[in-house]
């Protein structure tokens, strides 16, 4: 008997719904998406590669037709497909209910091709209730959703090609840009930019201790005026220039306190009574906020859990393909009235009825565009999963991020909190001293945010001392504190979501392969959990911003999300749209614009970062094909790949020209040789060097013709420093031992092979013959004895290349894998920091800092390194040998 099949796009995601579909159903994979633009030349079929409009996989000339292709990795699986099809009595297309799952829907439906009924299955969280309603409503694939996904993907790869090689002409090799990608950096630069600009100033305030003469409590408060003017702070200060801000017409300048001032003024208060001049009491109300959509869960998750947007996203499908939650892409704060019972009972159950609001919240999202049809992340069914239940089948991170989405959806249809903000005036002779607080009259909401859900939180303690105005206090001790304004705080991830939300840039659910593909391509780099721009990314967006500024203009890049919302509800045709950006209309397009603005394009200008002017010559950060360099007029220095931008100011830079116009340090000269010996720092880092590159003559003379020589430029020898050495200390003694490694050391008794001790790539080693063992920390090649060396090659060689290496310090250990009982620690190997149980080896993916990898996360990484298996070689195709002429 033929069976009904369900595809669904993963195997997780198939096996969640297996459990509520009967035996008559067979539910399969598409493992993601089936079909897409060629990523490479080699993907074009070979009747397609002379067409002019190939290279970007869209026929821009007619009606943008897109080139779509099956990649190798999926064949097998449609394959398999196809055979389900034509067993099957009817198709349930089953993917998700976004844009991108209906895109997937269509692609199934191209390319399996049923000759069978067919319909799409669309469900916003996998229980048995929402299946079963799914199934009593079914419908066909929306076109509409399909052409808005495609407009997006087309607009995405026109932006990517066309635009990427202009900044691989004029900035450097293999950089990229991308439509919502390139506006995200520039978000992250324009921040350094404020950063940089930012001038700080330095100001002071004091701190006084009191005790009540009554009760014997304690407390601090912090000086805000004397007489009549109030003390200066942070906002005060102008951040272009770090001094106060000219006095508003409505009032008097504050009073600016310095450590001389400052010192003076806490001289003349000490032992001084302070005495209760006010106490102010107003009440609060505090709302609950609405319950998580993408982009508020990605925020919160980093602010909280230090989970990248990644790391939130992965976690948040996985509650999703296991019935735990609802559909994680969304941007609504609605809440279905199943969810809404379910809430409001368990409010009532465990709390009782006086936190349960007699109607049930409702919230509007406050974002642009958001599709308010769709539903909030919430836990999933008539009643919500248990925490502990869901730590148990998925692991703590899993369940870190599942209590997070129970507690907002609980606490909002909650009652509000409420109580009283106090605040206490406290004068000290001519100062006046305030402290604040409040007090918590009923916890509503914040009882499910303070406490885990079990409910029994103690109630929020009262922060302020029991005092009474007109009392009188002992002033136990008066510190002053110095101040300095700090500059605008680095964009994080969960800021730039913010950002990038607020703005109506992108969609949520893109937002974490953004930031993925931003660090990938070295524009930022994670530094705990800021974002720091690179300088090629400054290059970058300044290439962009003076010659192709709208691609990066932030309205610009929203406007374009209202089209495609638009293309989405059939009110815009997606050819039309397409034939706009690409081609223009009244206005150039990008293809124009492109073509345009080339040849204007000046790589020397755009690839300069100014820091400043000395002798009249700009001095600067140059991008380069290798790296960001310094330059001053003909003067050079390189810099390190990791600087941040704010870091690098005129008074840094001028003090590396001029070290770096003193040019190399020089040891002396090579006893044998005869050759200065010169210590550098290189990209790779520090090392020394043997004489200087020589241009030599090479050439033969044909009898009968005359051949002009030409010249091959010889690199003189070089040898990198041992660990710990500085190339602004070492010796020519240690200099001339480093070059002349190899060092022979003596014949080994056994096999009378030479024994050696030498440098390499991975540290310094010995070796005899084919047997190689690395040395240990306390041994150097330079000094290593004989009979140091037999004793590491006599030892057992270790799995590894190499052989035997200095056992590497753990980065981090974290605990036993429950699967094997080995300990799971994060190394630093040959590509970065990895996490290993001793026998699989997972990579941190790059923008994972070790801080944020969990033991969970830790095994989830090495199940999936160890279900994909070892990575296949590729086969080395044999060089032809090339027919020696016969010999006459």
């Amino acid at each position: 008997m033929s069976k009904k099949l369900v595809i669904v796009e993963s195997p997780a995601k198939a096996k969640t719904l297996a459990k509520f579909l009967g035996p008559q159903f067979r539910v399969e994979a598409s493992i993601g998406h089936v079909r897409d633009l060629p990523s490479s030349a080699a993907d074009i079929p070979k009747n397609l590669k002379n067409e002019a409009w190939a290279r970007l996989g869209v026929n821009v000339d007619q009606s943008f037709d897109p080139l779509y292709i099956i990649p190798a990795n999926k064949k097998a699986q449609i394959k398999k497909l196809k055979e389900l099809v034509r067993e099957a009595s009817f198709v349930y297309l089953a993917t998700d209910e976004d844009r991108e799952g209906e895109s997937i829907s269509w692609h199934l439906k191209e390319v399996l091709k049923p000759k069978v009924p067919f319909k799409r299955l669309v469900f916003h969280e996998i229980t048995k209730s929402a299946i079963e309603t799914a199934l009593n409503e079914l419908r066909d694939i929306d076109e509409n959703l399909v052409r808005a996904q495609e407009a997006r993907r087309i607009v995405d790869r026109l932006y990517g090609y066309v635009v990427s090689p202009l900044l691989w002409k004029k900035v450097k090799p293999r950089l990229s840009a991308g439509r919502v990608q390139s506006v995200a950096v520039r978000l992250i630069v324009e921040r350094e930019r404020a950063r940089i600009a930012f001038h700080s100033a330095g100001y002071a305030d004091i701190e006084a201790s009191f005790c009540s003469k009554k009760g014997g409590e304690r407390f601090t408060a912090v000086m805000t005026s004397l007489g009549e003017q109030r003390l200066a702070i942070g906002k005060d200060f102008d951040p272009a220039t770090g001094k106060l801000k000219e006095a508003k017409k409505s009032g008097a300048a504050p009073l600016l306190l310095g450590e001389t001032n400052g010192a003076e003024l806490v001289k003349s208060l000490q032992g001084k009574d302070g005495l209760v001049k006010s106490i102010q009491s107003k009440p609060y109300t505090e709302r609950p906020q609405g319950p998580y959509t993408t982009s508020t869960l990605q925020q919160d998750s980093n602010h909280k859990l230090r989970y990248s947007a990644r790391r939130t996203m992965d976690l948040a499908q996985r509650l999703y393909e296991n019935g735990f939650i609802t559909y994680m892409r969304t941007d609504s704060t609605t809440l279905s009235a199943q969810a809404l019972s379910a809430a409001r009972g368990l409010i009532k159950e465990r709390y009782g009825a006086a936190y349960l609001p007699a109607d049930a919240r409702s919230y509007k999202s406050k974002v642009k565009n958001a599709q308010e049809a769709h539903e909030a992340i919430r836990p999933a069914g008539h009643s919500f999963t248990e925490i502990a239940q869901v730590r148990s089948a998925l692991g703590n991170d899993v369940a870190r991020l599942y209590e997070l989405i129970w507690k907002r959806t609980v606490a909002s249809q909650m009652n509000d909190a409420k109580g009283q903000r106090v605040s206490v005036s406290i004068g000290v002779g001519p100062a006046v001293f305030s402290t604040g607080g409040k007090i918590v009259e009923f916890q509503g909401y914040q009882r499910v945010d303070n406490a885990s859900p079990g409910g029994n939180a103690a109630p929020l303690p009262d922060r302020l001392p029991k005092i009474t105005e007109g009392e009188r206090l002992d002033t136990e001790g008066l510190e002053l504190r110095m101040h300095q304004t700090q500059p605008p705080a680095r964009l994080t991830e969960a800021s730039l979501v913010k950002e990038l939300e607020t703005r109506g840039i992108g969609r949520p659910s893109t937002y974490a392969s953004i930031i993925e593909t931003i660090l990938k391509r070295s524009y930022v780099r994670k530094q705990s959990n800021a974002l720091i721009p690179t300088f090629t990314a400054f290059a970058v967006i300044r290439l962009l911003e003076d010659y192709l500024s709208y691609l990066v203009d932030y309205n610009f890049s929203a406007e374009m999300e209202d089209d495609l919302d638009a293309i989405s509800l059939g009110k815009l045709a997606s050819v039309d749209y397409l034939g706009r950006f690409y081609h223009g209309n009244g206005q150039p397009g990008l293809k124009a614009k492109l073509e345009e603005v080339e040849a204007k394009i000046d790589a020397r200008q755009v690839c300069g970062i100014p820091l400043g002017e000395k002798d009249g010559k700009v001095v600067e950060v140059r991008v380069g094909r290798y790296g960001p360099f310094l330059s001053w007029g003909e003067q050079r220095a390189s810099l390190p790949e990791d600087l941040a931008p704010d870091e690098m100011g005129l008074e840094q830079a001028l003090v590396l020209l001029e070290k770096a116009a003193r040019g190399p340090r020089v040891l002396g000269e090579h006893p044998e040789e005869k050759k200065p010996i010169y210590a550098k720092v290189g990209r790779f880092g520090p090392y020394v060097q043997l004489g200087d590159v020589e241009e030599s003559k090479k050439g033969k003379a044909q009898k009968g013709k005359t051949k002009s020589a030409k010249s091959k430029t010889q690199k003189p020898k070089m040898a990198s420093l041992l660990a710990g050495m500085d190339p602004e200390t070492v010796s020519l003694e240690v200099a001339v031992g480093l070059l002349s490694l190899p060092r022979k050391i003596g014949v080994h008794p056994t096999n009378n092979e030479e024994v050696f001790a030498t440098n390499g790539r991975y540290g310094p080693y010995v070796y005899a013959g084919k047997e190689t063992r690395s040395l240990t920390a306390d041994l150097s090649p330079l000094k290593v004895t004989l009979d140091e060396a037999l004793a590491l090659l006599n030892k057992p060689k270790e799995r590894g290349p190499g052989g035997v290496r200095k056992k590497r310090e753990a980065l981090k250990t974290l605990g036993k894998h429950p699967g094997n009982g080995e300990e799971v620690k994060i190394l630093d190997g040959r590509f970065g920091p990895y996490v290993t149980d001793g026998s699989v080896n997972a990579s941190l993916q790059r923008g994972t800092s070790i801080e944020e990898v969990t033991l969970d996360m830790a095994v989830e990484m090495l199940r999936e390194k160890e279900a994909a298996g070892p990575r296949k070689k590729k086969s080395k195709r044999k060089a032809k040998k090339k027919k020696k002429a016969a010999r006459r």
